[in-house]
């Protein structure tokens, strides 16, 4: 039986169905005006459709029912507040983007949420105190290999016209290694490039107090000298860009090979080690850190061209001990980069032991793609990879210049 309130008095109705009506069973689009209260409809109007339409009704959800895509989103329905039992979880309605609340029965009410993206504390990169702690423990997991501390302090300076034979990373891990085992090590930067610098993540951009103060303007060590961070016993004196122009500037200055040695002299506090990286030259940075020193430790690469300038270093080296300081000595070489596939880094090695005896340390570096690796992210091999050959050799080498410092002492304080 038709509504009355669907059928006008001056209209026939049409009892045969429409064509497009919908099929007996399919879920009917839901109207947004509410059942009980039918809308106008205007007679004239043919978009109206027929009078006798059946109303719209609300559309009944169906677990397994499949949505189609021609019904629009209608807005969500309230629901009729659920009475949980002890047997049921509360239902509450929230938006399904909300995170879930504390689980029915928590006594804390709080949930933690982390993110899969954000990295938790055990995943995160351990501070830089942690990785030298983690060093020693990998290095020396016994304790029983110790590092003299020598009776007076030793410099050292680490010096070949050679570029690329691994001056700065000798210097860096050699320090670092020392530091960690209860030495106090300072590192003075003497390359205009700053690579020691970076390898200990020090500061040395341009207007940080860096070496070049202490040689042109007289300022003290103390005021440039930088704390290593997560290393104890470790500090470095910066070089920046400036030191680029230093050797022009030195030209006119008074005892002008003497600058670095008077800064280290006048230092206030005691150094174990003092290592100075020296530059890829022989200029006046070269021969102010060859002043300073009183040891010259050379790095040697194991190839045939890195042997081409060792006559000319160690000539030099007896000219600055024979007029500037009658107190320098080569006390140490070190092989690096040694290749053991290669023929020739094994003629290099035994060329190098025949010529400089017991100066040569047993330990040699090897290639290592870690001991590379390390100065891009500020740190030494020891911290980095403290378990690979890389660091492991360094260590080595650390532990035999200790040695011989405590059965040869120096002979003058710094």
């Amino acid at each position: 039986m038709n509504d009355p309130h669907d059928a006008a008095p001056h209209q026939p109705v049409d009892p045969t169905p429409r064509r497009d009506a919908p099929a007996a069973g399919a879920v009917r689009p839901v109207s947004s005006v509410p059942v009980n209260v039918p809308p106008a409809r205007d007679p004239l109007d043919p978009s109206e459709g027929p009078v006798n339409a059946p109303t719209p009704r609300p559309a009944v959800a169906r677990g397994n029912a499949a949505v189609s895509g021609r019904f629009e989103p209608q807005p969500p329905v309230s629901a009729v507040p659920h009475q949980p039992t002890p047997d049921s979880a509360p239902v509450s309605a929230v938006p399904a983007d909300t995170p879930p609340a504390a689980g029915y029965g928590d006594d804390t009410g709080t949930t933690t949420y982390v993110s899969r993206e954000t990295p938790t504390r055990e995943e995160d990169d351990p501070p830089l105190a942690m990785e030298a702690m983690r060093a020693v423990q990998i290095l020396n997991p016994s304790g029983e290999v110790t590092m003299p501390r020598p009776d007076r302090t030793r410099v050292m300076c680490v010096a070949n016209q050679k570029g690329g034979v691994g001056k700065t990373t000798t210097t860096v891990n050699l320090a670092v290694a020392l530091a960690l085992h209860g030495n106090r090590v300072l590192v003075v930067d003497l390359d205009p490039q700053g690579n020691a610098s970076t390898g200990l993540n020090v500061p040395h951009h341009t207007g940080v107090p860096d070496v070049y103060d202490c040689l042109i303007d007289s300022v003290p060590l103390e005021e440039v000298a930088q704390a290593v961070e997560g290393i104890p016993n470790l500090w470095c004196v910066p070089a920046t860009i400036d030191l680029a122009g230093a050797e022009i500037e030195l030209v006119s200055v008074v005892a002008r090979e003497s600058r670095l040695a008077r800064a280290i002299a006048a230092y206030p506090g005691h150094f174990d080690y003092v290592f100075i990286d020296c530059p890829p030259s022989l200029g006046l940075l070269t021969v102010n850190a060859l002043v300073a020193a009183q040891e010259v430790l050379i790095p040697i690469q194991c190839e045939y061209y890195a042997l081409e300038g060792l006559n000319q270093l160690i000539n030099n080296i007896n000219l600055v001990r024979q007029h500037l300081n009658p107190q320098l000595e080569v006390s140490t070489i070190l092989l690096t980069m040694y290749d053991r596939r290669t023929r020739l880094a094994d003629a290099v090695e035994q060329d190098v032991r025949n010529h400089f005896g017991d100066k040569v340390l047993q330990a040699v570096i090897p290639r290592n793609v870690r001991v590379s690796e390390a100065p891009s992210y500020g740190q030494s091999v020891m911290t980095y990879d403290p378990g690979s050959r890389g660091a492991t050799s360094y260590f080595e080498a650390a532990q035999e210049i200790a040695e011989r410092g405590v059965k040869e002492p120096v002979s003058r304080n710094a």
